[in-house]
């Protein structure tokens, strides 16, 4: 008669044996690393949350006065004049940023190229009332350009021109330096090849490198666009008037005091993540085939 061996002790069920064997595949299966990393950065998400959650319970238990705020003409006209200068901005920074990225990607390392970028990048570092100031400077009646400009009927202080350019001069680094890299990460001999098929330089750029560099592109104008209609000290410096958003929660809150101030801060909160969201989940159909050259 043969007898089998068991493993283990025959008085011990399978209820004490199964937890141990869960046990140790659970923490062979998990990634304590992420773990860390989602615990740490979610800290940073939770400020947001938190700032987020402090406004909207405050406003939502006054829903009337919310609407009445909201639906005012005053405020509605500012939330589409700083869209529509950020987006006049940003369009500039398209025709005239995008050439500058592509000779900054293009050329060699030298002295030049590295002064040129450290210019770039001067709006990044400097004070927002210090590139208020340095707008108002040159644009004003008596400035550089806003003497000349202003003989043909162009103004800038306290108008929207004014407005425009001081979004133009902060948000200018965000598109130049995104999409630069863009264009590093286009390989070079890809141009070459084009060359070689009769394409000219432009041809080639515009065949080319520019349609595989049509994701940083969006995310450039992206960051340059949130940059721009967030600006305040660099606007007010020339162009108190016409009210953007920023300027006008200022105007409120020295006028009528937090709570409209409050009411107008919510309601432009709402509009940026429905308006951000929307674009954010454009930028999986552009140029996701392209990347993968």
């Amino acid at each position: 008669m043969k007898t089998e061996t068991l493993s283990g002790d025959p008085l011990r069920g399978d209820d004490e044996v199964t937890p141990s064997w869960w046990n140790g595949r659970w923490r062979r299966q998990v990634d304590w690393c992420t773990v860390w990393f989602c615990i740490m950065g979610g800290l940073l998400v939770g400020i947001t949350v938190l700032a987020l959650a402090n406004i909207a319970t405050t406003e939502l238990a006054d829903p009337a006065h919310l609407l009445k705020v909201a639906a005012s003409s005053e405020v509605i006209g500012s939330i589409f004049l700083t869209f529509g200068a950020g987006a006049s901005a940003v369009f500039l920074l398209i025709l005239f940023g995008t050439p500058l990225a592509y000779v900054l990607a293009r050329s060699r390392p030298s002295r030049f190229k590295g002064a040129v970028e450290s210019i770039v990048d001067i709006p990044l570092i400097l004070p927002h009332t210090v590139a208020g100031l340095l707008v108002y400077l040159l644009f004003m009646r008596r400035g550089w350009l806003g003497a000349p400009l202003s003989e043909i009927g162009l103004a800038f202080e306290d108008a929207l021109p004014g407005t425009i350019v001081a979004m133009l001069f902060v948000a200018s680094p965000f598109y130049v330096n995104t999409m630069r890299e863009g264009f590093e990460k286009v390989p070079v001999h890809l141009e070459n090849v084009a060359r070689t098929l009769g394409a000219g330089t432009f041809t080639a750029f515009r065949t080319v490198t520019l349609p595989l560099s049509l994701r940083h592109m969006y995310s450039g104008a992206l960051l340059a666009w949130g940059r721009a209609i967030g600006e305040f000290a660099g606007v007010i410096m020339i162009a108190y008037y016409p009210f953007i958003i920023s300027t006008l929660i200022y105007y409120s809150f020295t006028t009528d005091g937090i709570h409209t101030s409050r009411s107008i801060a919510f309601t432009v909160i709402l509009a940026s993540l429905a308006v951000f969201y929307l674009l954010r989940r454009m930028t999986r159909y552009l140029g996701r085939y392209d990347d993968r050259v």
